[in-house]
């Protein structure tokens, strides 16, 4: 070994040098809301809970309650992605069906 590539050895040893890891922030998450129409039957609206949001009879029913007395009912909170998915969803399938429940998301 020459001293040239011995000394170059011996300046790096001693230093410990750690990576620094990206601070990773969680996704902004959004709620998936269902708007009160004075048109749409009850019952569709719970089916509409129940298709789309996994959610059993009972608990679609205070969803559809709470949408039917305070203008609007939180189905769930999801990532941008899943949320924007659903309201597409929900909203199409409400038009295909001639009802004007409207569904939105906004910020959790």
């Amino acid at each position: 070994m020459s001293q040239n590539n011995q000394n170059d050895w011996e300046i790096d040893q001693g230093v410990a040098v750690e990576e620094s890891k990206p601070e990773l922030k969680p996704p902004p998450m959004y709620k998936v809301v269902l708007l009160n129409d004075d048109y749409t039957p009850m019952d569709f609206v719970v089916e509409v809970i129940m298709k789309y949001f996994g959610k059993h009879q009972e608990e679609a029913a205070k969803i559809m309650l709470q949408v039917h007395y305070d203008g609007k009912g939180v189905c769930g909170i999801y990532r941008s992605e899943i949320a924007e998915t659903k309201v597409v969803q929900v909203n199409e399938y409400s038009k295909a069906n001639q009802h004007p429940l409207m569904c939105m998301m906004e910020e959790a």
